[in-house]
């Protein structure tokens, strides 16, 4: 399904957090946004699924202006991981995860044999099929983050938005996650800190800074040495080893050498990309 953000601007507080963002998504492809803290990318991606209304500027889905579309036709279109996931559900890893079924439900409906079988596949897409009968109060950080992407997986909701999905995950649940979500099939936006994880699993992405869209592409065209100068104040180069090549960063220099051709680091994360 596809996602518009035309001219989208946001204010909070009386400041101007999103300014005039316009972006596509295709259906199925997987993008990222990525730019430094405060540039904008939680309150951008709020506008989709409605926790924020935007200043100005339009946010459609499918085609439809999401300010025209219940709740309920909302939560069927966009499913939302989010990344401070809450810790005090009174309820088991099953029973949260079986809330992602709530928007196909009428009032007070029941959980069919269907809605059984789908969240036990999330909770095993999630890897916390083991954790089923837990209570959710009872799990670790990374564990609750786990859990929070069965449910939205459960809600088989064409869109899937993750802000900061890797937030509380080792280095291992983290790629899992990603390769978790790539393979998917749905369109997929994720708010991400880690270049790395947007250069190797994303098929786009979306870089903000100060609120504005200031660059946007393949990974490999996208992420040279002198956007990530400019935008995140770091130097960066490549690391090559057995597996492909990765983003290392240094901080600046008071009189930084001349950095590496960016070709060469388009190049490199070109190599790196998984193929899907």
């Amino acid at each position: 399904m596809r996602v518009e953000f035309d001219d989208v601007t946001v204010v909070l507080g009386g400041r101007e957090v999103v300014r005039g963002a316009s972006l596509t998504v295709a259906p199925g492809t997987v993008v990222g946004l990525v730019g430094p803290n405060g540039s904008g990318k939680s309150s951008l991606l709020r506008t989709l699924y409605r926790a924020v209304t935007p200043r100005g500027g339009t946010v459609r889905v499918g085609g439809q202006d999401v300010r025209h579309l219940s709740g309920r036709q909302v939560a069927r279109a966009v499913a939302v991981m989010l990344q401070d996931p809450a810790s005090d559900f009174d309820l088991s890893v099953h029973e949260l995860v079986l809330l992602g079924r709530a928007p196909h439900h009428a009032s007070f409906g029941r959980d069919t044999t269907e809605d059984l079988a789908v969240a036990d596949d999330a909770m095993r897409r999630a890897g916390v099929d083991d954790l089923a009968d837990r209570m959710v109060s009872t799990l670790s950080g990374g564990q609750r983050q786990r859990v929070m992407l069965a449910r939205a997986l459960t809600q088989q909701s064409p869109v899937l938005v993750l802000d900061e999905p890797s937030n509380h995950l080792d280095i291992r649940h983290q790629l899992e996650l990603m390769a978790t979500v790539r393979g998917l099939g749905r369109t997929v936006i994720a708010a991400l800190h880690d270049l790395n994880l947007a250069a190797q699993y994303c098929d786009r992405v979306v870089v903000l800074d100060g609120g504005s869209v200031v660059a946007e592409g393949a990974p490999a065209e996208v992420f040279t040495p002198g956007l990530v100068r400019r935008t995140f104040g770091v130097d960066a180069r490549t690391v090559a080893d057995r597996e492909g090549r990765v983003l290392a960063f240094r901080q600046l220099a008071d009189e930084p050498a001349a950095p590496e051709p960016d070709s060469h680091l388009a190049d490199s994360l070109e190599e790196s990309r998984p193929r899907s």
